[in-house]
């Protein structure tokens, strides 16, 4: 049995390197608007997840979030650096998956750049709170699914394939490394 990939008339696979996987990473993940950010990501065992927002996402897209030191996710990466980050912007498309190191650090200078109002609900003394930390989270590898126009064209393809029995998917996936 043919794989339906194999049916379809459109190419739909593109791996994405350097400066086109950061913009797509950028792209999908503030769409998404947050993340679980999960830790302890080891094969068999249950791993912890939480939703996180960015604060940042820069460049070289990093992501820069702000993190209390007594928080199990900040014990989770002094233990064990490796996270995954999973992000979904819609119900049909713009799915990423990223893996890669975090970093915790009390870096006064970030802390005031991230900084923002409706953080004192976590850190109740403001941005001085001796709580505070930054995370960076770096990636190294993930994957992705979206749509290779938008949503509108993506339906009205699936519809049309539906309707002459072919398979149109506007899909486009593939690995993608910072």
């Amino acid at each position: 049995m043919d794989s339906i990939n194999k049916q379809q008339p459109e190419h739909n696979f593109k791996d994405l390197v350097g400066a086109e996987a950061i913009e797509k990473i950028t792209q999908l993940a503030k769409k998404a608007g947050s993340s679980f950010f999960c830790t302890k990501i080891k094969t068999g065992e249950y791993f912890n997840t939480r939703p996180m927002a960015a604060e940042v996402i820069d460049d070289e897209g990093n992501f820069w979030f702000l993190s209390a030191n007594d928080s199990q996710k900040n014990a989770d990466i002094e233990a064990d650096p490796a996270v995954q980050m999973l992000f979904q912007g819609s119900s049909y498309s713009d799915f990423l998956t990223l893996y890669g190191k975090a970093t915790i650090s009390t870096d006064k200078q970030k802390i005031e750049e991230l900084w923002d109002p409706t953080m004192k609900t976590w850190f109740t003394e403001g941005i001085d709170d001796p709580r505070i930390t930054v995370i960076k989270f770096s990636p190294t590898e993930g994957y992705y699914w979206d749509t290779k126009h938008n949503m509108l064209v993506a339906m009205a393809k699936r519809a049309y394939g539906a309707l002459v029995g072919e398979t149109y998917d506007d899909s486009i996936e593939g690995e993608i490394k910072p």
